[in-house]
């Protein structure tokens, strides 16, 4: 996945479209990340013996694609890429923002 735990996202589609946060959780099977702030839920539990009924709100998971990567240097948003770089005789993947005109290290 191209979306990792910490990452800062923007919503670009659907009823939270706009909003931004930190992802806190990521779910590569299901295609999915959680980010806080984003698409609460609320889950109503019934009162028990000597427990008084509460309300819980928790955060969903929305789909990886639906959430664009923020630039943590420019707060840009965009595609994400790879590159491969050649560094001390050893070459490393970064993860690069593609934005027209110009690409930039996201590490």
């Amino acid at each position: 996945m191209k979306i990792k735990t910490g990452d800062n996202v923007r919503v670009i589609a659907g009823k939270n479209k706009g909003k931004e946060g930190k992802v806190t959780q990521v779910f590569p099977l299901q295609e999915r990340v959680i980010v806080e702030g984003v698409n609460i839920a609320t889950r109503h539990l019934q009162a028990r013996s000597g427990q008084a009924g509460q309300k819980i709100e928790y955060a969903s998971p929305i789909h990886i694609s639906n959430v664009e990567l923020l630039s943590p240097k420019t707060a840009k948003s965009g595609r994400i890429g790879y590159k491969l770089i050649e560094k001390d005789g050893t070459k490393k993947k970064i993860r690069i923002l593609r934005k027209k005109g110009s690409s930039e290290d996201i590490e």
